[in-house]
């Protein structure tokens, strides 16, 4: 120990009496430290760390297998059978989450909730903190409804009132009995604050009704390979009993945090690559550094040597020198994390969900320590290791400054400084594929309008009832009539889905013949979907001719919907061209009839009385087939429902005045807010996340190893002075040391971006599903880094060249 407290206080002597090197290794450290920490801390509190709940490692997540091995969710008879036949699981449970309107507590609020069935909590180990949980007289169709609420919900919308039996929720229209709380943090599914039982709704008979997600704890002591071998078993079970009437072949399981972290997972991995090639970089820096405060103390080390210092104990006090300088970036690297972590989550895309699950947390503390420790030893082992390599009586007889430099060291230095500009590479292609792609995305033509758009986000109760659906249909007349006659609103309409929100359901439909008698019941209608000549797959979106003109979707054939279609006429649909292209092509549509009851539970056949232009739901992906009906007509579909205004006024009067109305209407509906442009941008935030945080890492990179070339090219030609004051004097030129200078930096750069384009073709695989339109090999892009590189890197070679050719030779003879 007492060893120990004198090499760290030599170690604190040394870097005190060396400002600058001590000052910029620290100031390097800390950039590579901190920014790995930050993004560290987010793949923990994301993918790493475990799920809040009791032995999570044993709760699955579960869907079936279809023909095309594609997952779905489960239908009803599947889901019994699987909980009947299996022994692999101690519960198994369905659910399904949403975003209602909720009355009743301090004001009015639209909440995500939960529909679960009777296992739910038992599978999840929750219990409530006050009250209790559903009983089985509250779990069955036709019961008096019952929920629980979440801790925060409890606390902000109902005053954190302990007598349960006298609050009284309004949800989906009906009068629901609050009988308990549940734990505070406890959000599953989706951030859901609110659960009711499952069982309140209709259990469907069909094996193709593919309405309910499934979850289910592993029992002790079985493994995920086999309980997923006995599903499947049960599964190609089913398939053999029932045939074409189930389309489930297979299920598939995965650990539900894999199953909540699978679209995020490849990004936030790619993210923590490229920051660890930032921290390769700036650890090549500092061992520049190092290699240069070598050579500076290269007497001080022979000395100690000649009276009497062994090997190992001047690598103990650089490792010491190291882990003081380590530690200290280490500690203003966490600093600056703890800014990074906050400004992470302001930039986060809606998807990552961060929160308070991300920060520096003690995992986190550990891994920046332990990333300090063991870059100290790398440090520290190589440093020592080079500074001892020395022969000590030449160190001793040499006093010339051209002589304290090895030209071992600066090979070592000259490749260090090619490893950065390889790395600085892949990082510079990462952030240009990216980039472009972004160009790419923001290039495509949307198919409508998203300026001066405002939206007015609503969740309507169900319309079971036909006087319910007449109601709906009153109440949006009315809204939409009252909306138009806002000052500044050129145009108002509504869907039930919008484009770029991938909120529309869609299912199967089904082409009639002329004359064929519509079916009479759902099952009959299933009949007719396993003739393949005659089904198409769709979205299906109920709207109001306000919707097209207000986004300016063009009609391309046929009409609008008008007057005469009322809920008692003939149902009518407008289709869009992708699906006119992909079921009807070179023939027309118009007249055509179709059935799509399975979407909404209405089986009065719908003729397609117009095509309308296409509209991108995701801008990535090509336009998807649509079926629009009218709202009037199919009023049930607008349970969740879009009110969107061509303003040409101010937002804010527009928002305040349309809030007003729907308070008039119906006090007990919340709306949300919006403009098209904000969304239109926030459908692109998850790539511009990964853009600015690879952009930021590649441009540190460049500079850090801009730097890194910079000071060993300075070395050089102060190494080389006397050298070039020879060769001035015996003729050369300023132009031809320039040459001689830029040539020896440009051999380096070279070097390091072979190297680097090798590794960019390697690596930029790993992000071709992140780009769009764009192969991870295109060589645009590639030249692109390239050239940043080269411009760069000639910079950095030319400030010293440029001082060599300046040299006086008469100076310079006199150097030595």
């Amino acid at each position: 120990m007492e060893t120990l407290i004198r090499d760290l206080r030599y170690g604190w002597r040394v870097l005190r009496k060396s400002r600058g090197f001590a000052v910029v290794a620290t100031l390097t450290l800390a950039l590579g430290i901190g920014a790995t920490t930050a993004i560290f801390s987010v793949v923990y509190g994301v993918l790493l760390r475990p799920l809040p709940y009791d032995k999570p490692g044993q709760i699955v997540r579960l869907w079936e297998l279809n023909a095309i091995r594609h997952p779905v969710n489960f239908t009803d008879p599947n889901f019994d059978d699987i909980v009947a036949q299996n022994h692999s699981f101690d519960g198994l449970a369905e659910y399904a989450d949403d975003t209602q309107s909720v009355s009743g507590g301090i004001q009015p609020v639209r909440v995500p909730t939960a529909a679960v069935s009777k296992e739910f909590f038992q599978v999840m180990h929750v219990s409530p903190v006050l009250g209790r949980s559903f009983v089985p007289d509250e779990q069955h169709l036709g019961a008096a409804p019952t929920a629980l609420v979440g801790y925060g919900f409890w606390r902000e919308f109902l005053g954190s009132n302990r007598d349960l039996s006298s609050i009284k929720l309004n949800l989906e229209g009906k009068a629901v009995s609050v009988v308990g709380v549940l734990p505070a943090g406890f959000r599953f599914p989706e951030d859901a604050q609110i659960w009711v039982p499952r069982e309140l709704y209709e259990h469907f008979s069909s094996r193709t009704a593919h309405n309910w997600e499934v979850i289910g704890r592993l029992r002790d002591g079985v493994t995920p390979e086999k309980a997923h071998a006995e599903l499947a078993t049960i599964a190609h079970a089913i398939k053999q009993q029932y045939g074409r009437d189930a389309d489930i072949t297979d299920v598939f399981m995965v650990r539900l945090q894999d199953a909540l972290t699978k679209a995020i997972r490849p990004a936030l991995l790619i993210l923590l690559g490229a920051v660890g090639f930032l921290l390769l970089i700036a650890c090549a820096n500092v061992v520049n550094l190092l290699l240069a405060q070598a050579a500076s103390r290269s007497r001080e080390l022979a000395l100690r040597t000649a009276i009497g210092a062994d090997r190992g104990r001047l690598v103990r006090q650089f490792l010491t020198e190291a882990l003081l300088l380590s530690l200290t970036g280490g500690l203003a690297g966490v600093l600056a994390a703890q800014w990074g972590v906050a400004a992470l989550v302001r930039l986060a895309p809606p998807d990552l969900s961060l929160g308070a699950g991300v920060s520096i947390s003690l995992p986190v503390l550990g891994f920046a320590f332990g990333l300090s420790v063991l870059i100290a030893i790398a440090l520290g082992v190589g440093h020592a290791l080079q500074a001892t390599s020395a022969n000590v009586q030449q160190a001793l007889a040499e006093h010339g400054r051209s002589q304290t430099v090895s030209s071992g060291s600066q090979r070592l230095g000259r490749i260090i400084v090619e490893g950065q500009i390889a790395i600085t590479i892949v990082l510079l292609t990462g952030a240009s594929l990216l980039g472009r792609s972004l160009l790419r995305v923001l290039a495509i033509d949307p198919g409508f309008r998203t300026e001066h758009i405002v939206t007015m986000e609503m969740a309507l109760p169900f319309t079971e009832q036909d006087a319910d659906k007449v109601r709906r249909v009153q109440f949006l007349d009315n809204l939409f009539d009252k909306l138009r006659a806002i000052p500044g609103v050129l145009e108002a309409g509504g869907a039930g889905g919008l484009p770029l929100a991938d909120d529309l359901s869609d299912g199967t439909f089904v082409e009639m013949t002329p004359g064929q008698k519509p079916p009479q019941i759902m099952d009959e209608f299933g009949e007719w979907m396993h003739d393949s000549q005659r089904t198409g797959y769709a979205d299906y979106d109920a709207t109001s001719t306000g919707y097209f003109r207000t986004l300016g979707i063009p009609l391309i054939e046929g009409r609008w919907f008008d007057d005469r279609d009322t809920i008692d006429a003939a149902h009518v649909a407008l289709v869009n061209q992708a699906l006119v292209r992909q079921k009807w092509p070179n023939q027309d549509a118009i007249g055509r009839i179709i059935e799509f009851g399975n979407m909404d539970g209405d089986l009065r056949p719908l003729t397609i009385v117009g095509v309308v232009g296409d509209v991108r739901e995701n801008l990535e992906i090509p336009p998807s087939p649509t079926v629009y009906v009218d709202y009037r007509q199919r009023p049930q579909s607008t349970r969740h429902f879009t009110a969107v205004l061509l303003a040409q006024a101010d937002p804010a009067a527009i928002v305040s005045a349309a809030r007003q109305i729907v308070r008039q209407l119906d006090p007990n509906i919340p709306p949300a807010f919006n403009t098209f442009a904000q969304v239109f941008s926030s459908s692109l935030k998850t790539r511009r996340f990964n853009l600015t945080l690879v952009g930021v890492f590649a441009a540190t990179a460049l500079l850090l190893a801009m730097t890194g070339l910079y000071g060993v090219m300075a070395f050089a030609v102060a190494r080389r002075t006397g050298e070039f004051g020879v060769r001035m004097a015996l003729g050369a030129s300023a132009g031809n040391i320039l040459q001689i200078v830029i040539g020896q930096g440009i051999r380096t750069t070279g070097i390091g971006m072979l190297v680097g384009l090798i590794g960019a073709l390697a690596i930029s695989r790993t992000l071709q599903s992140l780009l769009f339109g764009l192969s991870a090999n295109d060589p645009l892009t590639l030249a692109m880094a390239v050239g940043a590189l080269v411009v760069v890197a000639l910079l950095a070679c030319y400030i010293p060249a440029r001082r060599a050719a300046k040299v006086d030779p008469i100076v310079a003879l006199r150097y030595e």
